[in-house]
């Protein structure tokens, strides 16, 4: 499991004798291979808020389809409050272009090429929520075959490729 830490942010409770402080931690688990999750804690003490939030982010992992293992099958877009993320295949050698707790997403994932664009708040929450919005969208041609009832080589011979040429490609694709 890959375990990153996004943000700690210190919060405090007013109370009759002054100001208790706490810590809120969020992080982001995934396994490397297609599974990623976040959670977010708040504990007295800063490990203990990181455990806590590693043990809800694993609770709550998502499975992606990636393409060829290393990038997504098609571009998406995820908003949540004011935040807003455009997520964007790469050819090979790209790697990955994102700020802050996108990156921290992606490298959990597993994807190798990706280009990302933050639009409206840098809050990390808003971020990482909107990021999953785009991602539970993502679709491999093979779950959209299996779902319309055809095969993943009858999606692919469109644009005038050759029967031969869709059946490589449909070959080709491992989720």
């Amino acid at each position: 499991m890959i375990e990153k830490l996004v943000h700690i942010n210190r919060v405090s409770k007013t109370v009759k004798g002054g100001k208790r402080f706490g810590f809120a931690a969020l992080v982001v688990v995934g396994d490397g291979k297609g599974r990623v999750g976040f959670g977010h804690a708040k504990a007295r003490e800063v490990p203990e808020a990181i455990t806590k939030a590693t043990a809800s982010a694993k609770k709550k992992m998502i499975r992606v389809a990636l393409k060829e293992g290393r990038t997504l099958h098609h571009d998406g877009k995820g908003h949540f409050g004011a935040g807003r993320v455009n997520v964007r295949t790469a050819p090979a050698g790209t790697g990955i272009i994102a700020g802050g707790p996108m990156r921290a997403v992606f490298e959990s994932l597993g994807v190798a090429d990706v280009v990302t664009k933050s639009v409206g708040t840098s809050n990390p929450y808003n971020m990482i929520r909107a990021t999953f919005d785009a991602l539970t969208d993502q679709s491999s041609p093979k779950a959209v075959a299996q779902r319309r009832g055809k095969k993943v080589s009858d999606l692919l011979g469109r644009g005038g490729a050759s029967e031969a040429e869709a059946e490589a490609a449909a070959e080709a694709i491992v989720e």
